[in-house]
């Protein structure tokens, strides 16, 4: 914590002269474990060294586990407005598979405290694609979110990496993943089941009442400037991206020696170009081609006709004032379209 607070100072340049913060966001590892006076000593370093805008969006990942009554008002005290509680699931068994530490009633319960205790800015975030006999457990799981009455969802497809417990499980034949297309139904369900009652899906993985997006999310999906502070964070400037070195010991060193452990690369311009249409096509607001043209000098239009053309017809994009959007078909293989778009220097 004292280094992370030292290298709140070190990086106060890092936004440029006259940057004003619009979003804090306290993710990765399990920062509801914090105390008050951990939570506010750090805050306090970051409202010292950086100008933050009225109005600033402060999230803070949770545990269900982790918010108790008194915890919740700690938070909203520190000025913490948005909660992202990382709930995964309403059902007891998914629960235990994923080793999660709550129960299906802290999951509710969490969610209701909070809300009693003021915060109206909420996001919950549930997984599907986990092994099922059917569709049925998802079902129950939105409408238990629904139940809830929250402003943001994020939903994410399970995925199984090979170094993990479940890539363990799935090599040794104790675990098989479900296939494309069950986790192809449930991508359209979640989409449905959401939109159907107000949601705009307006990311990929993420669900938002109207004028309820992540402030911060919103930020990284329209490329725009982000410092990330302690090991392994990421930073972005506009033309450079910045790692932290992931290994604590040496962060802390480095940091004590008044250093920045981090790797620095420079985007080139069709970095950018290919970064933005990654970016682009993942959200609501889409790809626009006129902008492509003018700011990278690259006619998606003629060099890719053919191409759009085929996804048009195959139902994979749609096209209004030439701007591109995915369909839901297309954003089951967002990366895969990009990719095939991307610029080659």
């Amino acid at each position: 914590m004292a280094a992370l607070g030292r290298e709140v100072e070190l990086q106060q340049g890092y936004m440029g002269a006259g940057a004003v913060v619009s979003s804090i966001y306290f993710g990765g590892g399990t920062p509801s474990l914090l105390t008050a006076a951990e939570l506010d000593g750090l805050l306090g370093q970051v409202r010292h060294h950086f100008d933050l805008a009225p109005e600033v969006e402060i999230t803070l990942e949770a545990n269900p586990d982790d918010l108790t009554a008194d915890k919740l008002d700690q938070l909203l005290a520190s000025g913490i407005n948005r909660l992202s509680i990382g709930i995964q699931s309403f059902h007891a068994p998914h629960l235990a598979w994923m080793n999660r530490a709550h129960t299906v009633v802290q999951a509710s319960q969490s969610v209701r405290m909070a809300q009693a205790a003021g915060f109206e800015n909420l996001s919950v975030d549930l997984i599907f694609g986990i092994p099922a006999a059917n569709h049925s457990i998802l079902v129950a799981d939105l409408a238990q979110f629904m139940d809830l009455n929250v402003a943001h969802l994020s939903a994410y497809c399970l995925t199984i990496e090979p170094k993990t417990a479940f890539g363990n499980w799935v090599r040794k034949g104790r675990l098989k993943p479900v296939g494309e297309d069950f986790a192809a139904q449930q991508f359209e369900m979640v989409a449905s089941a959401l939109t159907a009652v107000g949601y705009e899906h307006y990311e990929i993985a993420s669900y938002a009442k109207p004028g309820r997006y992540s402030r911060h999310n919103t930020n990284y999906w329209k490329k725009g400037p982000y410092l990330g502070l302690g090991p392994s964070a990421h930073s972005y400037d506009g033309q450079h991206r910045q790692f932290n070195v992931a290994n604590n010991g040496q962060y802390v060193r480095a940091i004590e020696q008044g250093s920045i452990p981090a790797e620095r690369e420079t985007l080139s311009p069709t970095d950018h170009l290919n970064e933005y249409l990654m970016t682009s096509l993942r959200t609501q607001w889409g790809c626009d081609l006129n902008y492509v043209q003018a700011q990278f000098g690259y006619d998606l239009r003629q060099k890719e006709a053919q191409q759009l053309a085929n996804w048009l017809d195959l139902g994979l994009i749609t096209r209004h004032n030439e701007v591109i959007y995915l369909t839901l078909p297309g954003k089951m293989v967002a990366d895969e379209l990009a990719a095939k778009l991307f610029a080659v220097a």
